[in-house]
């Protein structure tokens, strides 16, 4: 079968429309894949419409304005009630969240890991790197998934509060209850540990590398115990990626590319993209979020375009260049976030030091060093978190450091109409095509 036969026969066996099930995935035949080709044709088809809800966030972060004057009708139709956050009966325009290409991408992961003792003309190695991005892709998903449509895992009671449905086989026709965001969240650690055993590509070339890689597992082991707040084991993974994967891009030269490019020094994992569409809409930088970069941060000239004496707009996207859902610098934010939390300052600050030797000049670098020497822990760790604001900004980080944090109340204007961020805001709520297809969903199963 060729390859270009099969993912035709991707895009009619699982078609993304309406269906009965909640899960809305419509089998109107069966992937049949025998070969390695075969199936390494199945996760490149996830890959390249994988979900794009990260960067889609932003959209309700203090990182950007929605100018209501020069923003287009179709982005105001498709964005503007993620942007004030109205989540209860949004328009129908308006472009929402991946609920069903996350669940079409677990069901390939699961269908290559049930399958994987039937892949032919293909090596152990090429088999096992394949089941091991399975179980990537699922941990990621299921990662993924906890966090938008559950409480935080920092904000709630784990084990007794209801996350998302876990699916764990390759059957359309299973509707499985929600499980607990702990059981989601052991899933997602689960996985991590049984994709270790089957990755072995080192790192992949330039181009191929929106694939998982060895270091992939850790790294994103690191983040979910980040978001967990269980500091030890986040710092741990951490360090462990920065053994093998510590370069930077250096911002105080004329290099131009920048960190979260696929062809970055840091790149670990360019999966995800901005749409072009995205990008337009959330070109506005919020001047209060531009000032968070001090005198001499090379970022600010990098990541951002100054228009007039007071505006600015956003570099950081707007090309197929800019992929990433994992890099280098956001290993050593965890590991200084994690270390300032164990009130392991010293350690902390040595973490911060490589990422302002690489983005300050040298005076701002001088001045920001005895500053942040001379901090308590509770400041180090406010000025950690203004670092990863200031370093991921726009990369689909800032909404979840906020959710899993302080919670902060935003407030908006649009129409005479002021609408707040409040803290039940930052969990958003089932997709109504989801609760239609299946009213139980948003009731659990505690013993999962």
């Amino acid at each position: 079968m060729k390859i270009k036969t099969l993912l035709l026969s991707v895009l009619a066996a699982f078609a993304l429309t309406a269906c009965d099930d909640f899960l809305d995935i419509t089998p109107t035949g069966k992937v049949i894949a025998k070969t390695g080709d075969e199936y390494r044709a199945l996760l490149t088809y996830e890959y390249k419409y994988f979900a794009k809800d990260r960067y889609m966030t932003t959209l309700r972060t203090d990182e950007m304005l929605m100018d209501m004057v020069k923003t287009s009708s179709t982005d105001k139709d498709a964005y503007l009630d993620l942007w004030r956050w109205k989540d209860e009966a949004p328009s129908p325009t308006t472009s929402y969240f991946s609920w069903r290409t996350y669940y079409h991408t677990i069901y390939i992961a699961n269908y290559v890991i049930g399958h994987q003792h039937e892949i032919t003309n293909a090596t152990k190695e090429e088999i096992n790197q394949l089941v091991g991005e399975s179980y990537m892709l699922r941990a990621y998903c299921h990662f993924l998934l906890v966090n938008l449509y559950a409480e935080p895992y920092t904000h709630c009671t784990p084990t007794g509060t209801r996350g998302v449905p876990m699916q764990l086989k390759a059957d359309v026709n299973a509707i499985p209850a929600s499980s607990s965001v702990e059981a989601v969240y052991q899933q997602v650690l689960s996985d991590l540990d049984e994709a270790e055993k089957y990755l072995n590509v080192e790192v992949w070339e330039a181009g191929k590398n929106y694939r998982f890689n060895k270091v992939s597992a850790q790294a994103l082991r690191a983040r979910t115990y980040l978001y967990m707040g269980q500091w030890k084991e986040a710092l741990k993974a951490a360090t462990t990626v920065l053994e093998t994967h510590n370069q930077l891009e250096d911002l105080t030269t004329n290099s131009y590319t920048l960190p979260n490019s696929y062809k970055s020094v840091e790149n670990i994992v360019a999966l995800e993209r901005f749409s072009s569409n995205l990008y337009t809409a959330i070109n506005i930088p919020s001047p209060d979020f531009i000032s968070m970069y001090r005198t001499g941060d090379q970022r600010r000239t990098k990541f951002y375009k100054r228009v007039t004496s007071s505006t600015y707009s956003l570099q950081k996207g707007g090309s197929d260049d800019n992929a990433c859902s994992f890099r280098t610098s956001e290993m050593y934010l965890i590991a200084a976030e994690a270390s300032a939390r164990l009130d392991s300052l010293d350690n902390a600050v040595s973490y911060l030091v490589p990422l302002m030797e690489k983005r300050l000049n040298q005076s701002a670098y001088q001045t920001t060093l005895e500053l942040v020497n001379s901090m308590t822990q509770e400041e180090l760790i406010q000025e950690i978190l203004d670092e990863r604001a200031r370093e991921l900004a726009f990369e689909g980080h800032r909404w979840y450091d906020l959710r899993r944090t302080t919670q902060p109340a935003l407030m908006r204007t649009y129409d005479g109409v002021t609408y707040t961020l409040t803290p039940e805001k930052y969990t958003m709520r089932f997709p109504t095509e989801a609760v239609e297809a299946n009213p139980e969903i948003e009731r659990w199963d505690d013993t999962k």
